[in-house]
């Protein structure tokens, strides 16, 4: 019987003193509004809040791990810049529900910040479209790391892909920040997305009367003795025109390094300049016929002559 009396004192030591302290603690905080519409913050509330983001958090990064252990380098980038703009999503889905579970009318909330939201929507609303860019760019694989662009007749070779902007290095050694939502809104030129190699070509006019077989054999063997040419596809010569002043004739080729472009271009223009010169071929510049009609003499008179026959 005294042994059944004192776990009854311990028990209600427990429950009123130690318990009931702690309760007590949980519950400090401040509350904004009254009635139902009362939202109270306590320290209770921001422990729950704490472990369930921790929670998520490890949750989150078990994820990531299981989906990205067997990607590439460049795809793990990519799902990672993807996974960051989910993770944001689901941190705010897990504090609502929290806070929901803790008993406050989230409804007050979300009607409150309504119009912040529609606020923030419509002043950043370029930004969502960049997300949703960058998205769309790493699922549908239209854009990867390496590939040579075309964006408002800069050329770049792309080196990073980040879920609002994709950076790329120009020839010029310059960096374009180019914002996701262009490669959904804009016409963007991509070299290489289905190949690395690139046809390119050379445009160069002959006087008339070369021997257009002697012109057509020197820039073929010019685009086969470079080194920069590929070999497979062939080179070729198209005789395109008869132009104003020259005989049009263009190189065509291909190059696996569409970003070295103007160099390779560079070093056969010379060879064609130096070759043309050992064959006696001239490269003309244009020239026009100016033809002076006169119907009668011409006759000068100065203003003290004019002014005595009047």
């Amino acid at each position: 019987m005294l042994f059944q009396e004192e776990s009854n004192k311990v028990v209600e030591i427990i429950e009123k003193d130690i318990w009931g302290s702690l309760k007590d603690f949980l519950q400090i905080g401040i509350s904004y509004g009254q009635g139902d519409q009362r939202i109270q913050i306590t320290i209770g509330l921001l422990i729950i809040l704490t472990l369930a983001l921790l929670s998520t958090t490890f949750v989150l990064r078990w994820l990531r791990g299981l989906f990205t252990r067997r990607m590439e380098n460049d795809d793990r980038l990519k799902f990672i810049s993807v996974f960051k703009f989910i993770r944001y999503v689901v941190y705010l889905i897990v504090i609502l529900l929290t806070m929901s579970a803790a008993g406050i009318d989230i409804t007050l909330l979300l009607t409150a910040s309504a119009a912040l939201f529609v606020g923030l929507g419509l002043a950043l609303q370029e930004l969502f479209q960049d997300i949703i860019g960058g998205i769309l760019i790493i699922v549908d694989k239209s854009l990867h790391v390496g590939d040579i662009i075309d964006v408002d007749g800069k050329v770049g070779k792309v080196f990073e892909i980040k879920l609002r902007t994709t950076r790329a290095i120009t020839r010029d050694d310059k960096i374009i920040i180019i914002p996701n939502h262009h490669f959904i809104s804009n016409i963007i030129y991509n070299y290489t997305q289905n190949h690395k190699s690139t046809r390119e070509k050379i445009i160069v006019g002959v006087a008339y009367g070369s021997d257009v077989q002697l012109v057509t054999k020197i820039l073929e063997e010019i685009s086969v003795d470079h080194q920069g040419v590929l070999k497979n596809p062939k080179p070729f010569v198209m005789f395109d025109d008869f132009g104003d002043s020259a005989l049009m004739f263009s190189l065509n080729f291909y190059i696996a390094d569409s970003f070295s472009d103007p160099r390779i271009k560079s070093e056969m223009r010379y060879k064609i300049d130096e070759k043309f010169r050992e064959n006696n071929i001239t490269i003309p510049f244009p020239q026009r016929d100016v033809h002076l009609f006169q119907h009668s003499p011409f006759q000068h008179s100065s203003v003290a002559n004019s002014e005595k026959s009047e």
